[in-house]
């Protein structure tokens, strides 16, 4: 029978935080922030308007003297909040993390209700369509985080091959 090598453990936090802060400049980190944040952002409003509209969950549409509010008004809020960010914030408060996952998440919303804003009917649920625009901006979410955190995989994966635990 032929010999397996054990498996490797998965990376401890302190050696993805090292790699994380080594591999990645202070612009890349704010990129990796900003794909995170649209990622999950994306995501969860998927999963949450699913339970809005299947009716399962403690989740209901926000409506103010019967005009629902959509998510995209969210999302312009915090773009908005970046944006003040940018204007007014130091060069520390432009590339923190919070600014770029707070830019990411507010993206996720807007893009998620496009067609609201651009004065479309409301056809967000039209199944037409609706599963393959969920799974492309899914899968372009997914590869744009991964991308943006390779560096911090390949440092791990060096730090491993020379043995540096």
């Amino acid at each position: 029978m032929p010999r397996t090598r054990p498996a490797e453990p998965l990376p401890r936090p302190q050696e993805v935080h090292a790699a994380y802060q080594d591999a990645l400049g202070p612009r890349e980190r704010s990129v990796l922030w900003s794909w995170i944040g649209f990622t999950g952002t994306f995501a969860a409003v998927r999963a949450l308007t699913y339970s809005i509209r299947t009716g399962r969950g403690p989740f209901h549409n926000l409506s103010v003297g019967g005009a629902q509010l959509h998510h995209y008004m969210w999302g312009i809020a915090m773009i908005s909040g970046v944006g003040a960010a940018a204007v007014t914030g130091t060069r520390r408060a432009h590339r923190h993390p919070v600014t770029g996952f707070t830019y990411g998440a507010g993206l996720a919303l807007i893009i998620d209700e496009f067609a609201l804003l651009l004065d479309l009917e409301d056809v967000y649920w039209a199944k037409q369509g609706r599963i393959s625009v969920d799974i492309g901006v899914g899968v372009v979410a997914a590869g744009g985080t991964a991308l943006s955190a390779l560096p911090i995989l390949n440092r791990l994966l060096s730090d491993r091959r020379r043995g540096r635990r």
